[in-house]
C-alpha cells in the first residue's frame, strides 16, 4: 500500500506537527531550568558542609584542644612508620594516631606553632583514644614536648579504605584489629546514612 501525499496534506501535517512541538520546546527549557536549579542547589549544600569529626569540637577545619604526644626514633618501632618509610622530621614531620580517628594520610597544621605533619604511623597506645603522637627528632624535642593540648587545622583528611588496605595484612595483631573493627563500623555506618538521604 502506497501513500501519496499531497501539498495541501502535507502543510496540514506540518501544522499539526507545529502545534505538538511549541509545547514540547517550552517544556524542554523548563525541564533544563530545572536541571540547572537542582545542580545549583547541590553545589550550594556540598560547599557548605564540613568535616565532623566524632568526639572533636570543629569549626570548619580546625579542631580544637586535641591531646598530643610525642616520640622520637630511638623508641620501639624504631626510624621507619607504618608502611615502612623512614619517619619525616622535615617540612611535614610523621605522626601515629588511631587511624579510625585520624586515617592514614591526614595532614594537619598545628596553629600555634605552625608545623604541618602527616599520619603515617600508629602506636597501640594510641588506640580508641583521639591522642596524636608527633614524632620529633631527638629525644630532648621529645621530652620538651611532653603532653600538650593543642588546636590543628586539618589541611587533607586521609582515606579510610587506604587504612583498612594497609591494616588488613596486620589483622592478627590486636591494635590492628581493633582499627580495622572501628574503621568498618564507620564504613557501614557510613553507607546506612548514604542509603537514608
Amino acid at each position: 500500500m502506497k501513500f501519496f501525499w499531497s501539498p495541501r496534506k502535507l502543510s496540514l501535517a506540518t501544522q499539526r506537527i507545529g502545534v505538538i512541538e511549541r509545547p514540547l520546546r517550552e517544556m524542554s527549557k523548563v525541564i533544563r531550568f530545572t536541571i540547572v536549579a537542582c545542580a545549583a542547589c547541590l553545589l550550594a549544600s556540598c560547599a557548605t558542609q564540613t568535616t565532623v569529626a566524632p568526639a572533636r569540637t570543629v569549626k570548619s577545619n580546625r579542631i580544637h584542644s586535641i591531646r598530643t604526644t610525642a616520640y622520637t626514633r630511638s623508641e620501639k618501632g624504631g626510624h621507619r612508620n607504618a608502611v615502612g618509610m623512614y619517619l619525616s622530621g622535615h617540612h611535614v614531620m610523621s605522626a601515629a594516631s588511631d587511624w579510625s580517628r585520624f586515617p592514614f594520610g591526614t595532614r594537619f597544621r598545628i596553629v600555634e606553632t605552625k608545623e604541618e605533619y602527616v599520619i603515617d604511623d600508629y602506636g597501640s597506645a594510641l588506640i580508641g583514644t583521639d591522642t596524636i603522637d608527633l614524632y620529633k627528632k631527638t629525644r630532648l624535642d621529645m621530652k620538651n614536648w611532653g603532653v600538650r593540648r593543642v588546636d590543628i587545622d586539618i589541611l587533607q583528611w586521609g582515606s579510610e579504605d587506604e587504612s583498612l588496605k594497609i591494616l588488613g595484612p596486620r589483622a592478627k595483631h590486636s591494635s590492628a584489629r581493633q582499627m580495622i573493627v572501628a574503621l568498618q563500623k564507620k564504613g557501614t555506618a557510613h553507607a546506612i546514612a548514604r542509603s537514608l538521604d
